[in-house]
């Protein structure tokens, strides 16, 4: 089967400029320096196997950087995790346009957020963005400047966590593990929480099967549309 234009254009434009880091924080209080509490890498490719372990917070053939930093967040707040090709890029170089797909966030509580590996389980989903009105989230993102919105449940309770910000891209997802995700880990301490609901929680690895039919999918040949929504991949997201 051949690809359309518009798909192959896709790809082709994938393999020039493709791909994206979740490289600051901003907070209701201010904006972050690049990299501070965020385990970014050097390099801004994919992981492509939903079942290793470089799935929680990235890393081989992306080797993070630990970073000792913690940002305080309030419960209730939306954060901005912002995206960018590459650690010196700029709001007008997010991610190749050509990679369209879902953006979503997790949590997991940890008792040291500078050096839980992420690996297991304790996530918890509290954002998620797949495709409406045409577009993808990720065109939202990239139209937003790289910010993706995402707000911090206001009845968890205090404590470190680990915030995974993700941006899948589908352009090469008609074949298993042709997928393209891109995560990392912002290390975050949130106040102010009611610790009036457990969510149900989730392992990464785990979350995610190759034949997940958010995963494996052809969006050139068959887009989602009103007969054949697309489904995001992942548990629900966690609501107070």
């Amino acid at each position: 089967m051949k690809l359309s234009n518009i798909g192959a254009t896709a790809v082709l434009a994938s393999v020039a400029s493709g791909h994206t880091i979740f490289c600051q924080l901003k907070t209701n209080e201010k904006t972050y320096p690049v990299s501070y509490a965020i385990r970014t890498p050097s390099y801004d490719g994919p992981q492509t196997d939903v079942s290793g372990s470089n799935l929680a917070c990235n890393g081989p053939p992306n080797p993070t950087t630990p970073s000792d930093k913690i940002i305080d967040v309030k419960a209730g707040e939306t954060v901005s995790a912002i995206w960018r090709h590459t650690l010196q890029s700029g709001a007008n170089d997010v991610m190749d346009p050509g990679h369209k797909g879902p953006v979503m966030a997790y949590l997991k509580k940890v008792s040291d957020a500078t050096k839980d590996s992420g690996v297991g389980s304790g996530w918890f989903k509290i954002q998620e963005e797949g495709y409406s009105n045409s577009k993808w989230g990720t065109d939202n993102v990239i139209n937003n400047g790289g910010n993706q919105q995402i707000k911090i449940p206001e009845c968890i309770e205090d404590g470190q966590y680990l915030l995974r910000a993700e941006m899948i891209a589908l352009h090469g997802a008609r074949s298993v593990n042709g997928a393209q995700l891109y995560m990392e880990c912002a290390q975050i301490n949130v106040t102010g929480g009611k610790a009036s609901k457990k969510p149900s929680t989730s392992s990464i690895p785990g979350i995610y099967k190759s034949n997940d039919p958010g995963l494996l999918i052809d969006i050139y040949s068959k887009p989602p549309g009103t007969s054949n929504p697309y489904k995001i991949p992942g548990p629900s997201v966690f609501t107070c």
